[in-house]
């Protein structure tokens, strides 16, 4: 039987020690709370918002529903400009000169400043929504794809060059392998954009989303049920952010080997 060595104790260590510390975290919470004796509109304990996460379940299912559909198509709408403007960026000088100016322009605009634009324009169901999405995925998703492209080395491209080969051909074995490690960071980033600008857009107006849910739930002074809210919206970044990480490591096995070495 083969002895654990000291780097598999560290690993067990450190598997351990990172839940238990947030288990710690909750304990604390919980006993400050009782011995303080503080009221739940203040700050609920860890277990009574563990009721009303139990007993609000099927409603905020509901309303993350609608979050979840705003946040999908709106990443799957920014996903899809973000490449095709991307590679036109990368290929023709003169449409980056003018299109990324006005990209940057876009992130200087605050989203509770866009959001009631919106609103005015689309009315207060999913279109206004996922307008907004679009609008803050689009910027990291295309900004990382258009970094990673022209940050090939050009020695590769000149090789590859040399052996003839087409423009398509550079850019499917050369230039999109090496972008995609930022393609994915900007997957990322923008991942966790798309469930908050989903729900800043639901506050400003909506009839179902976690985002108004949330705007109701203040308003009465329902605090645990607004931290039921936020561990919901919570989670699905997670799972989001999760997806995608699953992606990268498939479009990405080299990244795997690299850090097997180590």
């Amino acid at each position: 039987m083969k002895k654990p060595t000291s780097t598999d104790n560290k690993a067990l260590l450190k598997k351990v020690s990172i839940p238990m510390f947030y288990v710690g975290i909750l304990f604390l919470w919980q006993f400050m709370v009782s011995i303080l004796n503080v009221p739940n509109y203040i700050l609920p304990s860890p277990y009574v918002i563990w009721l009303e996460l139990i007993n609000s379940f099927p409603l905020l299912l509901m309303h993350a529903r609608i979050t979840a559909i705003e946040v999908l198509v709106g990443f799957g709408i920014a996903l899809l400009l973000s490449v095709i403007l991307s590679i036109a960026m990368d290929r023709y000088k003169y449409i980056k000169d003018l299109l990324y100016p006005m990209m940057v322009i876009t992130q200087t605009v605050p989203i509770m400043a866009i959001a009631p634009l919106m609103m005015i324009w689309f009315g207060f169901g999913l279109t206004p929504k996922i307008i907004v999405v679009v609008l803050v995925c689009f910027f990291p998703i295309a900004v990382s794809l258009t970094e990673g492209l022209a940050s090939v080395d050009p020695e590769l491209i000149d090789l590859m060059k040399t052996m003839d080969a087409t423009e398509s051909q550079i850019f499917l074995k050369c230039k999109l392998p090496a972008s995609l490690p930022s393609f994915f960071a900007g997957l990322r980033i923008a991942a966790t954009y798309s469930v908050m600008g989903a729900v800043v857009s639901e506050w400003v107006g909506a009839q179902e989303g976690l985002g108004i849910f949330m705007t109701r739930v203040m308003k009465s002074y329902r605090t645990p049920a607004l931290f039921a809210v936020i561990i919901f919206i919570i989670a699905i970044t997670l799972i989001f952010v999760a997806i995608i990480d699953t992606i990268g490591k498939k479009a990405m096995p080299w990244t795997k080997e690299r850090r097997s070495l180590r």
